[in-house]
């Protein structure tokens, strides 16, 4: 955007004008909580051998949707956090509503039956791109080197924001079916809680890829169209952001192009 030129007069390989456009993030609803009485009282034991959640939930409700009958169009999965893993700084804070009271003696060993009886919940969602969702030159602002920043605009649509509702809905369930109790409710005042544009750090989009010049900003190899010797090969060219982490994506998506670069290296062709 900032490589402006006379062959570019709106920046590098932006004859389109869509560089900048249709940013994405993972859509995300954290925090939901509850405590599971079944759980209590476990006799403690080592459950560090998992470097990430114990249980993963994919998207279920693909014949729902296909049938219309959710209000929103893609689809989330839902990871799981608790366990016995080394407390935290935190840990024991709010067990006093369940323990009554105690200190001393009384208190370590109400702690210690509660100890593993918490689970938490956090929904990662598939964002429709949007054209409220954009980066461009920020002109009244520029780094410590005197060059203009980027100025980002993000907008969740009521698609995103159904979607982290029937996360928040489908958390109670599972924690009220298992005879748990919520402790910490979410509304539509606050969106339920749906988290904020590039918080799950998972940014993609602004030079999509495509297969029609006039629609896209790079060709199917992640090649610049106005450019021929520029290539993409970060998660900028994403016309989708699935629930899943885009990192071997993007890995898969720089390999194919690193071997198209060398066959059209072989031709001449760049």
């Amino acid at each position: 955007l900032n490589s402006k030129s006379r062959l570019f007069p709106n920046g590098l390989a932006n004859s389109t004008g869509l560089v900048g456009k249709y940013l994405m993030d993972t859509v995300g609803a954290d925090g939901s909580s509850g405590f599971l009485p079944i759980l209590t009282d476990l006799p403690p034991h080592n459950c560090d051998g998992v470097g990430g959640m114990h249980l993963y939930m994919p998207w279920w409700n693909y014949q729902k949707q296909l049938r219309n009958q959710l209000p929103f169009a893609r689809g989330y999965h839902i990871e799981f956090g608790g366990g016995f893993d080394m407390p935290g700084p935190h840990f024991g804070y709010g067990t006093e509503r369940f323990l009554g009271g105690g200190y001393g003696v009384e208190l370590k060993r109400g702690v210690r039956k509660l100890f593993g009886a918490f689970v938490g919940f956090s929904c990662r969602g598939e964002m429709i791109p949007n054209k409220d969702s954009y980066c461009e030159i920020d002109e009244d602002t520029v780094d410590q080197w005197g060059i203009p920043v980027l100025k980002f605009h993000f907008k969740w649509t009521d698609d995103e924001i159904l979607m982290a509702k029937h996360a928040r809905e489908t958390f109670r369930e599972i924690i009220e079916t298992a005879g748990g109790e919520v402790l910490r409710h979410f509304g539509p005042e606050d969106n339920w809680a749906i988290s904020r544009g590039g918080e799950i750090i998972h940014e993609v989009g602004t030079t999509q890829m495509g297969d029609d010049r006039r629609k896209s900003v790079l060709n199917p190899y992640c090649q610049a169209w106005d450019c021929k010797n520029l290539f993409v090969t970060d998660g900028a060219p994403f016309v989708s952001n699935a629930d899943k982490n885009p990192t071997l994506s993007i890995m898969a998506l720089a390999w194919r192009t690193s071997e198209h670069i060398a066959d059209e290296v072989k031709k001449m062709n760049v």
